[in-house]
This record gives C-alpha cells, sequence and structure tokens, in this order.
C-alpha cells in the first residue's frame, strides 16, 4: 500500500513529490516545488531543501537547523492560499502558503508564508519567504469542542488541544 503525499495532493508520496525530492523528475511550477519542499520537511530529506534553495540564499540556510527544525516538528498539513505566475512558462512566482505543526512542546503552530521562486534553466529554486503573522482575531483562543485547524477531523481537545 502507497503513502499519500504529505503535500496534501491526494496522489501517492511515491508518485508525486518523492519523485521530486529524490531528482527524478523537477517540479513544473513554483507550486509544485513548494509542496515538494513542505513535504521534505515531513520526510526530513534536509538536502534536498539546501539543493532546491537558490543559490544567492544558500549560505543563510544551514542544513543541520532544516534537519532539526524538520526532525522536532510534527507536520500536520499543508494549505496552499495562493499563487501568483510560476506556471510552467513562468520565470518567478510567488506561492502563499500555510503549514500546520506541532512544535517540540506539541504546541499546535501554523506557519504562514508568502515565498518568491525562481526558475533558472529549467529549475525552480526557492529564493525567499515572508512570514505573514496572525491576525489578532486569529490568535484568540479555539474552543475544545471545535473542530481542530490541523485539518485530522477531530475535535480540538481531543487532538492538537489534549
Amino acid at each position: 500500500m502507497q503513502n499519500q503525499c504529505p503535500c496534501g495532493s491526494n496522489n501517492a508520496f511515491e508518485e508525486c513529490c518523492q519523485l521530486i525530492i529524490e531528482g527524478k523528475t523537477s517540479a513544473p511550477t513554483a507550486q509544485a516545488l513548494m509542496r515538494s519542499r513542505y513535504s521534505a520537511y515531513v520526510t526530513v530529506a534536509s538536502q534536498y531543501l539546501v539543493d532546491s534553495t537558490h543559490i544567492s540564499q544558500r549560505a543563510n540556510y544551514a542544513k543541520t537547523d532544516i534537519e532539526a527544525w524538520a526532525k522536532e516538528s510534527s507536520w500536520q498539513k499543508l494549505e496552499v492560499l495562493a499563487c501568483k505566475n510560476g506556471l510552467e512558462n513562468d520565470d518567478l512566482g510567488e506561492v502563499e502558503f500555510k503549514a500546520y505543526y506541532r512544535d517540540k512542546k506539541n504546541i499546535l503552530q501554523i506557519h504562514h508564508e508568502q515565498s518568491v521562486f525562481k526558475k533558472e534553466n529549467g529549475t525552480w529554486f526557492y529564493v525567499s519567504g515572508r512570514i505573514i503573522p496572525p491576525p489578532k482575531s486569529e490568535a484568540i483562543s479555539i474552543n475544545r469542542n471545535a473542530p481542530c485547524p490541523c485539518g485530522s477531523g477531530k475535535k480540538f481537545k481531543k487532538c492538537c488541544g489534549g
């Protein structure tokens, strides 16, 4: 039985992001690269995360730091909110997303980012990301009987709030 891809595509990991992470195919769009990078965090493929970062930015990202964050986090789900350009015939693209995860203290976190991607010689690279802080209305406490925001389908108190 094949595992579902963590990127949320509803495809098998072996037929989706794993092919990109292992270099068997390249990401056709900026969104596909972003999804593969999320899957790389889930599977702790830290070398891929370094390699898929634009060469001009790699000095800003230590493989050991990437690996530590990937390992200490329990990745819950990816939510793509918007894409601007970044299609197969584009050279630049932006993807806004939220990555839900539990930190090393098991506290639910939401990494909300607007990422910039650049294609060079037919290959997409992550260039930079701007963290988008939650509006004050999102920072309020969650009712314990409400559905968990991680998307598990469970009540908050039986999932991330437990």
